[in-house]
Parts: structure tokens; sequence; C-alpha cells
């Protein structure tokens, strides 16, 4: 059975506890409307994406 030779210490289990803490959402700023939207996807309010007309725009309640 496997056993620990040596006690790890709390630096090398930080270090490798620290890729499991959760990142925040990043905003871009677009360059038509203005609005922030996330990277990489289509912006629902005026149904473009990387310029080009993708979906019909949601209309606002």
């Amino acid at each position: 059975m496997a056993v620990p030779k040596r006690k790890v210490t709390s630096m090398k289990r930080g270090h490798r506890r620290s890729t499991d803490a959760l990142k925040s959402n990043s905003y871009v700023e677009d360059k038509e409307s203005g609005e922030l939207r996330r990277p990489h996807h289509i912006d629902l309010k005026t149904g473009k994406y990387r310029g080009r007309q993708i979906i019909e725009p949601k209309e606002d309640f």
C-alpha cells in the first residue's frame, strides 16, 4: 500500500490547489453597441457575432 514518506507542506498543498479557485467571468465592450458581452459569444441584444447577423435581435419588454 502506498504511504507518503513525508508530510506535504502547506506551500506545496497551496500550489496544487491554486488552480481550483473560481475565476471571474471576463467581459469585453462591443465595438458597435458599446454594451458589455462575453468574448466569443453572440450579442443577444443585436443578434450579431463578429459583425454578421446570426439571429434575430431580442425585443425589449
